[in-house]
C-alpha cells in the first residue's frame, strides 16, 4: 500500500489535516468491501445530491444511515435468516456491509427513503449567507459638497 506523507505542507497550511485522511482513504485497495452493495452519485441541481444504494432484501429497520463530523456511513445488519434452506443457486448476495462517504464542508443530508429495493440518501450543499454572492452598492460622492470643504481653510 502506497501512502503519502504530508507533513511538510502542514509546516505552512492550518486545518489541511482532513485532507491527508482522504487521500489515505483514496489509495486503499479492499475490492470486496468497495463493491457491495452498488452504488450511484448523482446531481440533482446546482446544490443537491443524492447517493442510491442497491440494498435489496435489506428491510428499513436493517439499515442505518449515520452523519458523523463530514463523514457519512451506511451500514446494513442483516437478521439471521432461515439457513435451512436448500439453493441450488444462490446469487442476492445478503451479507453485512458497511460503506463510508466523505462530505464537502457545507453538504448535509437531507432525507432518506427506501423504494424498490433502492436506499436514496438525499444530500444539499448549504452555503452560509455570508459566503453566498451578493451584489454591492455604489454610492456616489456629491462634488459640490467634496469642492465646498476643500476651499473651507482650516479653523
Amino acid at each position: 500500500m502506497r501512502t503519502i506523507d504530508m507533513t511538510p505542507l502542514f509546516r505552512h497550511t492550518v486545518g489541511f489535516d482532513r485532507m491527508q485522511r482522504l487521500l489515505d482513504a483514496a489509495m486503499r485497495h479492499d475490492n470486496g468491501a468497495q463493491s457491495y452493495p452498488p452504488y450511484n452519485i448523482e446531481t440533482r441541481g446546482e446544490n443537491a445530491y443524492r447517493i442510491s444504494m442497491a440494498v435489496a432484501g435489506f428491510s428499513p429497520d436493517e439499515l442505518s444511515v449515520t452523519l458523523k463530523e463530514q463523514s457519512l456511513l451506511v451500514s446494513g445488519q442483516t437478521k439471521s435468516a432461515d439457513d435451512d434452506s436448500n439453493y441450488l443457486h444462490r446469487g442476492i448476495a445478503s451479507r453485512n456491509f458497511e460503506r463510508r462517504f466523505e462530505l464537502a464542508e457545507g453538504v448535509e443530508v437531507a432525507g432518506s427513503s427506501l423504494v424498490n429495493g433502492l436506499l436514496h440518501i438525499d444530500l444539499e450543499r448549504v452555503i452560509p449567507e455570508e459566503k453566498q454572492p451578493r451584489t454591492i452598492e455604489i454610492s456616489t460622492v456629491d462634488t459640490a459638497t467634496t469642492k465646498a470643504i476643500e476651499n473651507k481653510q482650516a479653523a
